[in-house]
């Protein structure tokens, strides 16, 4: 089984992006697959707003593949990353139909992650994935140990 890891976390290793690469290598060495393949939204530019400039469109390719997604962000406003949305807004309804997706939100305190938590559930579940209840939610002050956070909660 693939797995593809998305980060829409605006910084390059940010902790966020760390803890979705982590959660994909604990579900990949669980189901004895390849290391996830790794999509960085921030990594796309200019070009996230072209669906078919080629880095884009191979992002999409890899999400839409995916035996397995893992799609984190921290809380920006209550909710996931605009890059994210972005991103996303570019497949057409139902691309992700029958994809087991994994959700992994960050933010300040526990509430806000949830509610985002909330937010990127719906619209993974509207684009037809099937999102894992319950997601992996992290309070930053608790994101320390990535590893041993993501291997229990695979």
């Amino acid at each position: 089984m693939n797995v593809v890891v998305v980060s829409g976390h605006p910084r390059a290793g940010s902790r966020t992006s760390g803890l979705a690469g982590e959660v994909g290598r604990a579900f990949a060495a669980k189901r004895g697959g390849p290391d996830p393949a790794v999509v960085h939204v921030s990594a796309l530019g200019a070009d996230l707003l072209v669906a078919d400039a080629p880095a884009t469109a191979d992002a999409l390719a890899l999400i839409r593949g995916a035996g397995l997604l893992v799609v984190a962000t921290p809380t920006y406003k209550g909710a996931y990353t605009g890059l994210l949305k972005v991103l996303l807004d570019h497949l057409p309804a139902r691309a992700l139909d029958g994809i087991p997706a994994v959700t992994v939100v960050t933010a300040g305190i526990a509430p806000q992650a949830e509610a985002a938590e909330g937010h990127l559930h719906a619209l993974l579940g509207e684009l037809g994935a099937l999102v894992t209840t319950p997601g992996l939610t992290v309070v930053e002050s608790d994101l320390s140990d990535a590893r041993a956070i993501a291997l229990k909660y695979a």
